[in-house]
């Protein structure tokens, strides 16, 4: 490989930007000419020369702009810019063209050049601010390409988030309210599968889920919505209880992009007239019954996440104390955040505690949900960093 590196004599200013600068030319002849042209600006610049595209391809790194000869060797016309824009990543590429082939320079921009110089017709100030105008172009079209990337992810995830949290579909004279609060990781550069959902079945039981795909991002967060929308078909079907999550697990791992990818989940099926549920837990924090002024986590058999190892997750019996109750489920974004202890986390046992602190008995139910996640944030420093879901299910007032 031939490689000269090429300084200038003078300088305008020390305060320009140095343009390091990458020219792919054959002709010794032009490629001083270049040079020479370069050095009459007085503008600080580094000069690079290789004299085919395959010298070229390990010479970029660094490299801000390549000023490219149409009639290389191994790269002929606009094929070779195809091939050069398809190596040069951030890089701005202008063209060099003869004056009998001043029309390839049109159609190199259209092909996606920032511009084009014809041999003979351009001085070293021209050609010096035409390199610089061709770095600009190139980053501010890098800039508006990463703006409508972000808008579009944007778009997406808020769509994903729209299908992860439904309306709970009960009745409003159901003697059980449902208070749902869901926040996005997103405002820490995250998206992730958390998801919940209410359906009542006839006249007096409600089924409730929250639950937790691993990771995050799009995938993660389609696979929630694609759950959530299997979970709340197998209930309205009438799916026998102790077949929607074995269901649910064939639904996950037929769907995921990876075999290491799992979920975990909370259940609950509420019978309103026995005053009781049926709980199922696969890998996820258990559900908290708020009664009595005091919050207690249910007792309840861990099954195993979803997707690792089909197996029955078991079901837990829960009654509950008196006609007057809550039930808190939540996603573990809520309590993997720090207590400003050290590195010592809030877990179940630390929001239990925050449940019986005067301020949250004293709360209405429906701002609960709410004033939880700000008391996290606040003993965590700062925003906690997953997704955040809760379902808060109350009867009688709940406290």
């Amino acid at each position: 490989m031939t490689e000269r590196s090429l300084a200038p004599r003078m300088y305008a200013t020390d305060r320009m930007e140095r343009l390091r600068i990458l020219l792919v030319e054959d002709d010794e002849g032009d490629a001083f000419l270049v040079q020479e042209l370069l050095s009459e600006a007085e503008a600080p610049f580094d000069l690079t020369v290789a004299t085919s595209l395959r010298e070229a391809r390990g010479m970029l790194t660094g490299v801000e702009c390549v000023l490219l000869d149409l009639g290389l060797p191994d790269a002929e016309g606009i094929d070779g810019l195809r091939k050069l824009l398809a190596l040069a990543g951030g890089a701005a590429v202008c063209v060099l063209t003869g004056r009998s082939d001043e029309h390839l320079g049109v159609q190199a921009v259209a092909e996606g050049a920032q511009d084009y110089l014809v041999k003979g017709q351009v001085d070293g100030v021209l050609l010096i601010r035409s390199l610089r105008y061709a770095v600009e172009r190139k980053r501010a079209d890098e800039n508006a390409r990463r703006l409508r990337e972000a808008e579009l992810r944007e778009a997406e995830s808020a769509r994903l988030e729209r299908g992860l949290l439904p309306k709970p579909l009960k009745r409003d004279d159901f003697a059980i309210d449902v208070a749902p609060f869901y926040r996005s990781g997103r405002a820490m550069g995250l998206l992730g599968g958390d998801f919940y959902d209410v359906v009542q079945v006839g006249d007096d039981r409600l089924h409730v889920i929250v639950g937790d795909v691993c990771g995050h991002g799009v995938d993660e967060a389609a696979l929630g919505v694609e759950l959530r929308v299997a979970w709340r078909a197998l209930v309205l079907a009438g799916v026998p209880e102790d077949q929607v999550l074995p269901s649910l697990e064939q639904v996950l791992m037929s769907e995921r992009r990876a075999r290491e990818v799992f979920a975990t989940v909370a259940s609950a099926v509420i019978d309103l007239p026995h005053n009781r549920a049926t709980v199922r837990v696969a890998g996820h924090p258990p559900p908290i019954v708020l009664a009595g002024g005091r919050a207690a986590p249910v007792a309840v058999r861990t099954g195993i996440v979803l997707g690792v190892r089909p197996t029955p997750t078991p079901a837990t019996e829960l009654e509950f104390p008196g006609n007057d109750w809550s039930l808190l489920m939540y996603t573990d974004g809520l309590i993997e955040g720090r207590t400003g202890a050290g590195d010592e986390r809030l877990d179940v046992d630390g929001l239990c505690h925050l449940l019986d602190e005067p301020d949250a008995r004293d709360r209405p139910l429906p701002e609960l949900p709410g004033w939880l996640v700000a008391r996290a944030d606040r003993d965590n420093g700062g925003p906690l960093a997953d997704d955040v879901a809760m379902l808060l299910i109350s009867r009688g007032g709940g406290r």
